[in-house]
């Protein structure tokens, strides 16, 4: 105990120079947490009746004369302890502190295409890999992944050479074999190919902004999914949908919140069809807000008039809303026709 006393006294008298220079208390004090791993925190009453039954006052006498100062009412401390740190151990900070570096970390994309798998058709044959779409720099538990050939790949890159083909000078595409495509050497060292490429695509600031970047990950499942929409299939529909909303989120913060509008719109039509109000209600109100923020006219009022119709379903107060939409219909009457939101949805990704 004396032993990990005198440490703390040391680093005590170490960092009141710190402070002295303008340090920041935090900074301080968190590197008094390396002392030890299970010793808790003392309050400043411990610390000094030790140091006065060891003969040795100086230094927290300084410290406590600082902190004198510092504190207009000191005596209110021994009348009321508000908590704070001294309440907890070392390790409990130390996990605070762990907490607070991972939530200012920066966020960032990262792929995995960890599979491939062989499919025989009729008069085909071909390779699907399957990406994975990680969120690093906050804790991400939804695994989503989708299956591109590696035709779509290269698709995908040429869309990019024709507006940033001074960006990708130094990024090539895996090249394509005329035989052998089909062994699994060859397989496994495309898979690591691609992973790289996505990788290095993402790197490159203006791609990742594009809208090709997002368009390579959802837009085939979008379409996929509006036929079954238009088809009645919406239970099918709502599962692809949903893969797609998760991938969108992810790629939120290289893009415009308008990405997810079409597929809140989607989500909310499929929904309303299944007889699920609630949910139909939460994802248009999702919707509503970049719809109003970037001026999509298109949207508004379907989407105000579908949350006004579920609101009245599910008594949910909508007054405002509806003296909303009545302004809206009157602003824009005789400019526009009027469609209801699966009228506007089902003609989208045809």
């Amino acid at each position: 105990m004396s032993q990990k006393l005198g440490k703390i006294k040391k680093h005590l008298k170490y960092h009141k120079h710190s402070l002295s220079k303008g340090h920041k208390i935090s900074e301080v004090y968190l590197a008094l947490l390396h002392v030890s791993i299970d010793f808790p925190i003392l309050s400043r009453s411990h610390l000094g009746a030790r140091a006065e039954s060891e003969g040795n006052t100086g230094d927290w006498s300084e410290m406590e004369a600082m902190n004198q100062q510092s504190d207009p009412n000191p005596g209110k401390m021994d009348e009321a302890p508000a908590p704070g740190p001294s309440c907890l151990t070392t390790k409990e900070l130390q996990q605070n502190l762990k907490t607070e570096k991972q939530r200012q970390r920066p966020v960032r994309l990262l792929f995995e295409i960890p599979s491939a798998r062989i499919i025989e058709q009729s008069l085909s044959k071909y390779v699907v890999y399957q990406v994975v779409l990680i969120r690093s720099g906050s804790f991400d538990s939804r695994r989503v992944s989708v299956e591109r050939r590696y035709s779509d790949f290269s698709r995908f890159h040429q869309q990019l050479l024709e507006e940033f083909s001074e960006e990708l000078e130094e990024v090539s595409l895996p090249r394509k074999l005329l035989t052998g495509n089909f062994s699994p050497e060859i397989i496994s060292e495309r898979r690591l190919g691609l992973q790289d490429y996505l990788a290095k695509l993402y790197a490159i600031r203006c791609i990742r902004y594009s809208r090709h970047f997002p368009e390579f990950f959802t837009e085939q499942e979008q379409r996929q999914a509006h036929g079954l929409l238009r088809a009645g299939q919406f239970k099918l529909a709502l599962e692809l949908l949903q893969t797609v909303l998760q991938i969108q989120e992810k790629l939120v913060p290289w893009q415009s919140p308008v990405l997810l509008v079409p597929t809140l719109c989607a989500l909310a039509v499929c929904h309303r069809d299944l007889e699920e109000p609630e949910q139909a209600f939460q994802t248009a109100q999702r919707a509503l807000p970049p719809v109003r923020r970037y001026g999509l006219k298109n949207y508004r009022a379907p989407l105000l008039e579908l949350l006004v119709d579920l609101g009245y379903q599910l008594r949910h107060p909508v007054a405002r809303l509806q003296d909303e939409l009545t302004v809206l219909r009157d602003s824009e009457r005789g400019l526009v026709s009027f469609r209801s939101l699966k009228e506007l949805v089902v003609q989208e990704f045809i």
